[in-house]
């Protein structure tokens, strides 16, 4: 089955309601109060979700329980008063609460924006297939590049408000690992997460057609190998019209292990392959959409959209 444009929300307008939640770790409050005080400055009106200040009992990775950190989302997503949904971090946790979500009610309270990466890769993934919706791959409220990065701070804005001014997505670090030109629908995430996803209820059956963009964070070169393997192994990978590589933060040397295997896990897929284009885990982190047919060209070290983000 090949990949087909997904449902696109609305932008946002001043004013727009929007709900901070925490599907993963556990949020600093002084780092929460900060990312808020940024979405107050762009005229929207943040409200937090009642259990992200908590923390697990038991499991102090997670934010609070499992029931708790889905009700969370699951009753923003229902609000008619909610325009879009941002995650506080990410961490670890949504694997555990994807499957407690009543995803008929959330299909029943139509399209909405919903913005996260790292561990959210899972509920992006959820969104896509159980969904058919369009999410943003960008930075969290309570994330350090949101916090500290000026350049991170206005790819989400204008992607928020005005998606029609960033319509061609890349950082000047973007390189070439293979090259060539390539049409498809977005996706992907961290990739661990969607190698975890393999085989569990509802998981999206692989990537035909599509454009995938891929990161993460502290996984060794091995552990990225096998990862890969895993992909390419299960046949997830067969079909994808091309790959746009982010950062790999904490992953090892990049030059000298990284992109050797990157280049050797995914060079034999003969698709275009841009790295280092300015997603993820990295100082400036663009926001990426998901779910829109885009066109990567690996001359121009870009990923250009056919349509905006947002409706």
């Amino acid at each position: 089955m090949t990949l087909a444009p997904l449902t696109r929300p609305a932008r946002l307008r001043p004013g727009a309601r929007v709900a901070v939640v925490a599907p993963s770790g556990p949020v600093p409050g002084e780092r929460l109060e900060a990312g808020l005080d940024i979405l107050r400055g762009w005229g929207l009106d943040p409200v937090v979700g009642p259990h992200v200040p908590g923390a697990h009992r038991e499991l102090r990775y997670l934010a609070d329980a499992d029931g708790a950190r889905a009700r969370d989302l699951e009753d923003a997503w229902c609000d008619p008063s909610v325009d879009a949904v941002i995650c506080a971090r990410g961490g670890y946790g949504v694997q555990r609460m994807v499957d407690l979500l009543d995803w008929a009610a959330m299909r029943a309270a139509g399209p909405k924006v919903f913005v996260g990466y790292s561990d959210i890769t899972a509920l992006h993934e959820a969104f896509a297939v159980r969904l058919g919706l369009a999410t943003l791959h960008g930075p969290m409220a309570a994330t350090t590049a949101f916090l500290k990065d000026a350049r991170t701070q206005e790819s989400l804005r204008a992607t928020l408000f005005d998606p029609e001014s960033v319509m061609t997505l890349g950082l000047e670090t973007a390189g070439v690992l293979v090259p060539g030109r390539a049409r498809g629908i977005t996706l992907g995430g961290c990739v661990s997460l969607l190698a975890a996803d393999l085989g569990t209820p509802r998981a999206r059956p692989g990537a035909r057609g599509g454009l995938l963009l891929v990161e993460d964070i502290g996984e060794e070169a091995y552990r990225l190998d096998r990862i890969l393997t895993q992909l390419l192994r299960s046949g997830w990978l067969d079909g994808v019209a091309g790959i746009a590589l982010g950062s790999w933060e904490d992953c090892g040397p990049y030059e000298e292990e990284v992109r050797p295997l990157l280049y050797d896990r995914l060079g034999a897929l003969g698709v275009p392959v841009v790295e280092e284009l300015g997603f993820g885990h990295c100082a400036t982190a663009l926001t990426v959409p998901l779910g829109v047919p885009a066109v990567l060209d690996t001359d121009t070290r870009t990923l250009t959209l056919d349509v905006p983000a947002l409706r």
